[in-house]
């Protein structure tokens, strides 16, 4: 009997040991959380100018800031109507307590809660909200400890920063940003009393949802300092009759989904930590060229179904697979400017831009030709469109013929590279690059960077190269950037929370000379003006481009240039079927390109709009009757002289 006894007195004097050894555990366990406080922090992303373009988190949307930069006020309306003796009390405020006691059994009205701030930051942030002894002696003896190791300021910052203030935002700059969309510092009072009488209950008082109920509640909280005598009657009357403008924005503020994608997918490896870091992106995208592109997208997929339903063709398989893509950049940069990978990120966050390869059709055309001019040809020069037929070993080894045709079934003879590429003539290309040599054209590509997906044979000349429109855009910046090849790029900087700065910069290689690139100009300025592009034309604007179309209207491209902006346009399915064949790249993707553009004049008019003529370029009459064309000192006119060719420091304007 004795025995037992002995075990139960041992049992009782354990079970408490055991307790307070977890309480103690917890102490050091628990309260290094707040002591140590990291919490989850938003990433910003912006553009170039500075403009929000979205917010990325994953459970907690929250932004920092530092109690300096906390405004006394605003710490004021706090304590007004939480915790009046907050800087004299040490984490527990007895006379509260003994308050809220009483207020159970009367039934009076208490202007403040039991619970001091202390307390509740360690209830938000260390402890469950379940309603039991045990919870609330931790929350005594967690807030005790808290006060011994933090200073009043310290916990103030960690419960500005931490509490949760309705609408999924956490943090009051959080909050003042999304229901006000102004700084701290810019916050009326009856706004910051709108924003310290949420904690309380965020979702009942949240201005977006009951807004009455919250300016009430903002009231009780500009009368409680009115009673302490923190505020005059001046201010209680201007602040208690204001009726602030409350925002219902979306917590991301998303405005460039692909952007977004394509900042996490080249981020994600550096910063896995990417969405609750806290840290600032700053990109290359310029948000109203970025609305620009969208409308320009919507505007021709909208065209392109118009025809279709003129026509009585239109079908649920057109609407729902017909697409587009556009990429603008600065071509000396390489800054991506704008980037729509489709015309409906809800629909489909495939990114067409980046992640599509397809045919460019005639809009590869332009890097043959640069690879003749470069060779000796000249604009002037003389090609066979004709018709030939080609011959070839097939897979199985039986020997196959090749009858490529013209769009228009059209053979013109011998005609001048200018017209050839102008006219976008097949025949004319494929001969050229037949009599050049097919390794002669290979290899002036690789020179251009070019080097991926090159088919084996002919086709080469007609554009069957696999390839996204982002390298498209690169390969082009050879032509709008006279001759230095350049890697777009999207990301300027990363600047973190402890303010260190990582700068992005892009690869340039200068792979031609501006004098022969600008032949190429020339001529894809013809394109433009006379030619298959005259759909991108764009009033009181130097335009060079190249439009691109394959097999049975499968794909339709623009590519072109003004002298400082570069934009490359995809319109075509998702599922490879092709597009009626009026859809060209002329008709389907160059209105693109042109509504951009002068959407591009109206937003920056002061942009520059005309091309210079490089030194080494210059004009001699052609074989082509009376007329005159442009050539260099590699690319020479038909018996050129001394005479009919400037000294290489010269320049001619025309």
């Amino acid at each position: 009997m004795k025995k037992y006894i002995l075990i139960t007195i041992g049992i009782a004097i354990l079970i408490p040991v055991v307790f307070l050894g977890y309480i103690i555990y917890s102490f050091e366990y628990e309260t290094k959380r707040l002591i140590n406080y990291q919490p989850r922090l938003t990433t910003e992303v912006y553009d170039r100018n500075g403009n929000k373009i979205a917010n990325l988190f994953s459970d907690e949307h929250r932004y920092y800031v530092s109690y300096p930069n906390i405004p006394p006020r605003l710490i004021e309306a706090l304590l007004a109507i939480e915790d009046t003796t907050f800087f004299e009390h040490h984490g527990v405020n007895p006379d509260a307590v003994m308050r809220a006691i009483i207020k159970d059994l009367t039934a009076g009205k208490l202007k403040e809660g039991a619970s001091t701030i202390t307390q509740q930051l360690v209830k938000n942030t260390l402890l469950t909200r379940e309603k039991k002894f045990s919870r609330k002696f931790k929350e005594v003896l967690y807030s005790i400890r808290i006060e011994q190791e933090l200073t009043k300021e310290q916990i103030l910052e960690r419960y500005f920063n931490e509490i949760y203030l309705g609408h999924g935002y956490y943090g009051i700059k959080t909050a003042a940003d999304g229901y006000f969309r102004k700084p701290l510092k810019e916050l009326t009072l009856k706004e910051m009393a709108m924003l310290v009488g949420l904690p309380k209950a965020p979702n009942f008082y949240s201005p977006t949802k009951n807004y009455e109920l919250s300016l009430g509640r903002a009231n009780r909280v500009i009368g409680r300092m009115y009673e302490l005598g923190w505020i005059d009657q001046a201010t209680y009357d201007k602040a208690t009759q204001e009726r602030p403008k409350v925002y219902n924005d979306t917590l991301s503020k998303n405005s460039g989904p692909y952007i977004i994608d394509e900042v996490m997918r080249q981020l994600g490896d550096a910063f896995p930590d990417i969405r609750s870091g806290g840290y600032k992106v700053y990109t290359t995208i310029d948000l109203q060229l970025q609305e620009s592109a969208y409308k320009a997208l919507q505007s021709g997929r909208n065209e392109i179904l118009k025809r279709a339903q003129d026509a009585g063709e239109l079908d649920e398989n057109i609407q729902r697979q017909l697409n587009g893509a556009l990429i603008s950049l600065d071509p000396r940069s390489g800054e991506i400017l704008a980037m729509v990978g489709g015309y409906d990120y809800s629909l489909s966050p495939y990114n067409r831009v980046t992640q599509a390869k397809r045919q460019p059709g005639s809009a590869f055309k332009p890097f043959i030709y640069q690879v003749a001019l470069d060779s000796g040809m000249s604009p002037s020069t003389l090609v066979p469109d004709i018709a030939r037929t080609y011959t070839y070993a097939g897979e199985d080894g039986e020997e196959k013929t090749w009858q490529p045709k013209n769009f228009k079934n059209e053979y013109k003879g011998m005609v001048t590279i200018r017209d050839a590429l102008t006219h976008s003539r097949n025949l004319a290309t494929i001969n050229m690059v037949s009599d050049m040599g097919f390794s002669k054209i290979t290899e002036g590509l690789r020179r251009y960077g070019i080097v991926e997906n090159i088919p084996p044979d002919l086709s080469i000349a007609l554009g069957t190269i696999s390839i996204s429109p982002i390298d498209l855009a690169k390969y082009y910046t050879m032509f709008a950037g006279e001759g230095v090849l350049t890697n777009p790029i999207l990301i300027r900087e990363v600047i973190t929370p402890k303010g260190e700065t990582i700068r992005y910069e892009t690869k340039h290689r200068q792979v031609n000379t501006p004098e022969q690139i600008y032949l190429m100009t020339s001529i894809l300025q013809d394109v433009v003006r006379h030619g298959t592009g005259t759909g991108a034309r764009v009033g009181g604007m130097d335009i060079a481009g190249k439009t691109g179309t394959t097999n049975k209207n499968v794909d339709a491209w623009f590519a072109g240039y003004s002298p400082t902006v570069e934009t490359i346009v995809w319109m075509g399915y998702d599922n490879n079927t092709p597009m009626r064949r009026s859809e060209t790249g002329g008709r389907a993707a160059a209105p693109v390109f042109r509504y951009f553009y002068e959407d591009l004049l109206r937003i920056y008019p002061n942009t520059k709009r005309y091309f210079g003529i490089p030194a080494g370029v210059y004009q001699a009459p052609s074989d082509e009757g009376n007329n005159t064309e442009t050539y260099t000192d590699t690319s020479k006119a038909p018996d050129a002289t001394d005479e009919s060719t400037p000294k290489t420091n010269e320049q001619l304007v025309f």
